[in-house]
């Protein structure tokens, strides 16, 4: 009943436009079937812009537009949510952001446990002699500054941020593993208030590593208690995601009841083949929480693999403070004994696929196996391990696979469920060929149009872009932006659902997506005709704690 009254509305709208006097428009999209982002059904129609707003939709037969765009056969869709984005040095190096905007993407949403601010001068000192192929200016010192400083630098997406948990721990303590004093608490909650009131969009966690995870739950509550206050959200790659997955979910859910917080799980997997079946029971915890009144919530990425640093598969003590402590204690030949003896692989040697290094001289193992790695060097895997992390003087990037396709089809149908590439947004060119990366950071949003709906039909087009809007834009509680509905930001997008597709693959990662036509982005056009224009109309998108100008 619901969607034929809305039908019936939209119906009545096109027929009263077509019948007003002639307008100009900056643009006009016509004849593509509007899908809105409300997961209804789609309707044949026209949409206009003016400047960065979304001025008119419906039949627009008399008016005309200095630029006019027939979509006819298309998808038209608000832009694109990526929940979790690590574009946030590859930004201030090329704006373009040309992986996800290539998909459709019109909003990065960063600060994934640790965040760009709040920096203090030795973290700014840190950062910058840390940098590798991409370097930059360290030209700010809060996570609000450093977001204006994308904008008035110039990016085609927009771009928001949490602020991670594990960066306020390094301002206040350093790496130091060990519970916050009560001024400690103060001073991070002091700090986290700024950066509310800046425009971030909550606080986050990655509480499977340093300094992230040496927070403890009542810790992270009241954090959360803070971002509550400014209607925020808690946002957590939680402690664990395989064998204690079950008792890590609890730990977010109740922190979520603790603080009166709205929650999400970042990438919800059950990692490990022995885990896989655990992830009806974390779905039921989780739908458990949500009849309880608790709004907890979920993203995702594509793909049966995670990525992060090799030096996971470590023992906690060697991880202890931080990658830099963990060298020094890799490094060290007195200890050497005791970590080979204490080091276990969660993940097998023949699974864990090298594709990220900083020295240039070991960038030849990449795209190999560790397992390879380790016969053609003549080491076992444990002692290949160490000495690459060691001789790389990183945590060395690696892919796991680790994960079930089939919890991946589950997953998808999850009415809660958003979606976040977990990667960068990188070009397939120049200095960011030094590396290979997922596939994740090209392919995820055309992976989930093309693969899940259009080859499977796992879920509609209309839940899937849903799904990709809306929701999120819903949980973050961004206004105005994830809808098309007049007076919203014209975020826009235009895509044949009969072609999009990922082509980045593991082997071969550095492709972009291709289906996608038209790209605007505060009513700046972005992608015209499948290329990227140049234009970087990208903004700074405020959390609700904001109390600025229109953004």
């Amino acid at each position: 009943m619901i969607r034929f009254s809305n039908f019936i509305l939209a119906s009545i709208f096109i027929l009263l436009a077509s019948c007003g006097p002639a307008t100009e428009y900056d643009v006009i999209i016509r004849n593509g079937q509007i899908y809105d982002g409300s997961g209804e059904s789609s309707y044949s129609g026209d949409i206009a812009i003016n400047a960065d707003t979304i001025a008119a939709i419906g039949r627009l037969g008399r008016a005309t537009g200095k630029t006019e765009i027939d979509a006819k056969g298309k998808a038209v869709s608000p832009g694109f949510i990526n929940m979790l984005s690590w574009a946030n040095v590859a930004l201030l190096y090329d704006g373009r952001s040309m992986g996800d905007i290539m998909q459709g993407v019109t909003l990065e949403v960063m600060g994934e446990g640790s965040s760009m601010g709040p920096l203090n001068a030795d973290m700014k000192r840190r950062m910058q002699e840390g940098q590798g192929d991409l370097t930059y200016e360290v030209a700010w010192n809060t996570l609000g500054e450093y977001l204006q400083h994308l904008e008035d630098k110039g990016v085609s997406t927009n771009v928001a941020s949490f602020v991670g948990n594990g960066t306020l721990r390094s301002y206040v303590m350093g790496v130091e593993d060990r519970e916050a004093t009560e001024e400690e608490m103060n001073q991070m909650k002091e700090l986290l208030e700024r950066e509310m009131q800046e425009g971030a969009v909550g606080v986050s966690s990655s509480l499977l590593y340093a300094p992230s995870g040496s927070a403890d739950t009542q810790e992270l509550i009241e954090l959360a208690k803070v971002v509550a206050e400014y209607d925020g959200m808690y946002i957590s790659h939680i402690r664990s995601e395989g064998n204690n997955l079950l008792e890590a979910i609890d730990e977010l859910i109740t922190i979520s009841r603790e603080a009166g917080i709205r929650a999400e799980v970042y990438h919800l997997k059950a990692s490990g083949i022995d885990n896989w079946d655990k992830l009806d029971d974390a779905i039921k915890l989780i739908e458990d929480a949500r009849a309880e009144g608790l709004p907890v919530t979920t993203d995702m990425y594509n793909y049966p693999a995670s990525s992060t640093g090799l030096h996971v598969q470590l023992p906690g003590w060697v991880r202890e403070g931080g990658v830099r402590a963990t060298i020094r204690r890799l490094s060290d030949m007195s200890l050497r004994q005791r970590i080979l003896e204490d080091t276990e692989f969660r993940t097998p040697p023949d699974r864990i696929l090298l594709v990220g290094f900083r020295n240039p001289e070991l960038r030849g193992y990449t795209g190999k196996y560790l397992s390879d790695v380790a016969e053609e060097r003549g080491t076992p895997p444990v002692q290949t391990m160490i000495d690459l992390i060691v001789e790389d003087d990183s945590r060395i990037q690696v892919v796991y696979f680790a994960m079930s396709e089939d919890n991946i089809r589950k997953k998808i149908q999850l009415p809660y469920m958003s979606f976040g590439s977990d990667g960068g947004s990188m070009a397939p060119e120049g200095v960011f060929l030094n590396r290979s990366t997922h596939p994740r950071a090209y392919g995820n949003f055309a992976r989930l149009l093309g693969k899940y709906v259009r080859e499977e039909g796992l879920i509609s087009l209309e839940e899937a872009i849903y799904k990709l809007t809306t929701l999120p834009a819903s949980n973050l509680k961004i206004k105005e932006r994830g809808a098309l509905k007049v007076g919203y930001y014209a975020d826009v997008v235009v895509f044949d659902p009969e072609t999009i597709i990922d082509h980045a693959t593991f082997e071969e990662p550095h492709q972009l997506a291709t289906g996608v036509e038209h790209v605007f982005v505060n009513g700046g056009h972005v992608v015209n005709n499948g290329e990227h224009t140049g234009a970087m109309p990208g903004r700074f998108v405020h959390g609700s704690g904001y109390e600025g100008v229109r953004n």
